[in-house]
């Protein structure tokens, strides 16, 4: 028996960086965790890392800022699901 692991509830890129944010229900509610990748192409083959570069490090910040910003947002809804 295989089980597959859900897909992210979001995600935020910039170019070839990526966060992949995740939903964690638990008895308090729900929270939130975040992945980074950096995405690449070996052959045909599209395959990520979480290994990243000097280059890399501005897009990783923005992506965080934004990824961030969407976990709040959603605090925020659960917190008042009309507003």
């Amino acid at each position: 028996m295989t089980t597959t692991k859900p897909p992210p509830v979001h995600e935020v890129r910039a170019g070839r960086i990526r966060a992949s944010i995740w939903s964690n229900p638990s008895e308090k509610g729900v929270w939130h965790s975040v992945t980074l990748s950096r995405l690449y192409k070996d052959g045909d083959d599209w395959k990520d890392s979480s290994s990243f570069g000097k280059d890399d490090l501005l897009l990783l910040a923005k992506v965080i800022d934004k990824a961030h910003s969407w976990i709040i947002e959603q605090a925020a809804q659960e917190l008042d699901p009309a507003g």
